[in-house]
């Protein structure tokens, strides 16, 4: 069977849950026995979200081969348990940067240079990349709204692929908005109309029209969208709002939604199994324990910034059949007077990643109050190095100890610019040039990491050796590694070689753990990953201890 296409669009406004729907939608096909891969394409300039501010873009992720991503991949990797890549996520900015470059390599042999063919082409060498012997189908979702100026070459380049392609190889998706008037109590279906309308003058009629909705779409609400949007009446699905994302795909499936896909797409595909998923819903809906985490960090205004990291969690929740209660704080709100009192209740404390100095005092001391009052700790990328710092001052008594991120005159450089390293996935040595882009001076990717026996880590793990991705740019200061172990502070992961820190964790401590690596990113609801799964596990012990 060839490789199919399915698109999927979005109208009315921003935010509606493309990706979600897009990763459902796959679960769903791939439940029923099919080869599925699944891409994003992004309107805007940046050739990546490396460099983009979370409070605007939210999280960004990381896949094994160093791409940095939407985060939208987050969710595709976690309802499809499988690993993307940099092929998966292509941004406007990637596209002309592409273009351009041929362009001056005299590619184009001196003709001119348009949207249409050039930039449209490039597209649609990006969607049709993917597909393969070992591809059934692949799902693509077309970021930003339907009307969007910046999103016209990837709706025209989807528009050709269905005439190069064929009816029977390529299916359009639009998810609209029907809105509930609460003061009329009733459902309107204008702005579908006119979504529908808006991709329709661009040479795209939808196929399948999922409508996001506070509640059931009626029969006739249903009919009168097909009417006016030219589409069958069992092609326009209710997207209901559900309590929790991983009912999603439940709800999807219920409607019919795969099975249109399968007899519009002409898919040899078998009914679905489903019983991990309703299994997940059964545990997120009746957990036997319910326990309190703070996750302490400059980025809590805007949740997306921490999508994984949220989700990491809920997984751990879910193996240790728990609720997880989340409670948010500002970094920049603690201090060694507010800590406890900020604080107080929690059953673990979890400081994440980040970049720059801003709130990063406050990360330390509630290190200092997780230390000190034997609370579960986890300290992921800059939440490892502030551990480190905070050790390093407090019980070593180094005061003036920090990271040369935020102090590059500290005597005590903890953490620090590391300039080389070996790279055990390309056999080479890497370089860090300070003085070059932003993204050049990162290590990013999946990176080995050997564990110690006998530690927490391993015990997580129960292997000698991983794999985990990375996004940092500064390193442990193993000119410390001796002290800080003397003193309590152990190693428990390092590079092959031994050069790089990953893991470091407290010997006399219920569970006080940093890695310098993002576990938030491998994990998914089937398979939740081992130090999110212990850190529950730990908080639990702990709230049985009170």
């Amino acid at each position: 069977m060839a490789t199919k296409f399915l698109f999927v669009t979005g109208g009315v406004l921003s935010s509606l849950g493309k990706g979600l729907a897009a990763a459902s939608i796959a679960a769903l096909l791939k439940a029923r026995g099919l080869r599925v891969t699944i891409q994003k394409l992004d309107p805007y300039i940046n050739v990546d979200p490396g460099t983009m501010n979370p409070f605007q873009h939210g999280e960004v992720y990381v896949t094994d081969d160093g791409a940095e991503t939407d985060l939208d991949l987050g969710h595709y990797e976690r309802y499809l348990g499988i690993h993307l890549g940099r092929n998966n996520n292509y941004t406007s900015g990637r596209i002309y940067h592409s273009v351009i470059t041929k362009e001056r390599r005299g590619d184009y042999l001196g003709g001119t240079v348009q949207v249409i063919p050039h930039i449209t082409d490039e597209i649609k060498n990006a969607i049709l990349g993917l597909a393969g012997d070992d591809v059934d189908l692949v799902i693509v979702e077309i970021g930003g709204t339907v009307g969007d100026i910046e999103g016209l070459p990837f709706l025209e380049a989807i528009r050709q692929l269905r005439a190069d392609l064929g009816k029977d190889n390529v299916l359009y998706i639009h998810l609209t908005l029907v809105p509930f008037i609460k003061t009329s109590g009733e459902l309107k279906t204008k702005p579908t109309q006119h979504s529908v309308k808006e991709l329709r003058s661009l040479g795209i009629q939808p196929d399948i029209i999922l409508c996001r909705s506070e509640v059931e779409l009626s029969e006739d609400i249903k009919s009168k969208i097909a009417l006016f949007c030219n589409v069958d009446k069992d092609a326009v699905f209710t997207a209901i709002d559900v309590n929790h994302i991983y009912e999603l795909p439940l709800m999807l499936y219920e409607e019919g939604v795969d099975q249109k896909i399968a007899i519009l797409l002409r898919l040899a595909a078998k009914n679905p199994n489903l019983d991990a998923w309703r299994q997940l819903v059964h545990e997120l809906h009746h957990p036997q324990h319910e326990v309190e985490i703070a996750v302490v960090g400059k980025y809590v205004d805007l949740k997306e910034a921490y999508k994984s990291l949220h989700e990491a969690l809920t997984h751990g929740g879910v193996a240790n059949h728990a609720r997880i209660r989340f409670r948010y704080v500002n970094s920049e709100s603690v201090t060694k007077e507010t800590a406890a009192s900020i604080l107080a209740g929690t059953h673990g404390i979890l400081v994440p990643g980040g970049f720059g100095s801003r709130g990063v005092e406050g990360k330390i001391q509630a290190i200092t109050y997780a230390r000190t009052q034997g609370i579960p700790f986890f300290g992921i990328c800059l939440g490892m190095q502030c551990a480190v710092i905070e050790f390093t001052r407090n019980v070593l008594g180094l005061e003036r100890a920090n990271s040369e991120e935020f102090d590059p005159l500290t005597p005590d450089p903890a953490i620090y610019l590391m300039r080389e390293w070996y790279d055990f996935r390309s056999g080479c040595m890497q370089y860090r040039d300070p003085g070059c882009d932003k993204g050049g001076t990162m290590r990013l990717g999946a990176y080995p990491c050997h564990l110690r026996p006998d530690t927490l880590a391993y015990r997580a793990y129960d292997k000698p050796e991983v794999w985990e991705r990375h996004r940092h740019r500064y390193e442990f200061n193993t000119a410390y590694a001796e002290r800080l172990e003397a003193a309590g502070m152990i190693v428990s992961g390092t590079s092959p070689d031994a050069t790089l820190v990953e893991i470091v964790e407290l010997r006399h401590h219920p569970w006080f753990l940093g890695c310098q690596f993002h576990p938030e990113f491998t994990s998914t609801p089937m398979q939740p990953h081992p130090l999110f799964r212990d850190f529950i596990a730990a908080a639990l012990s702990y709230q049985q201890s009170l």
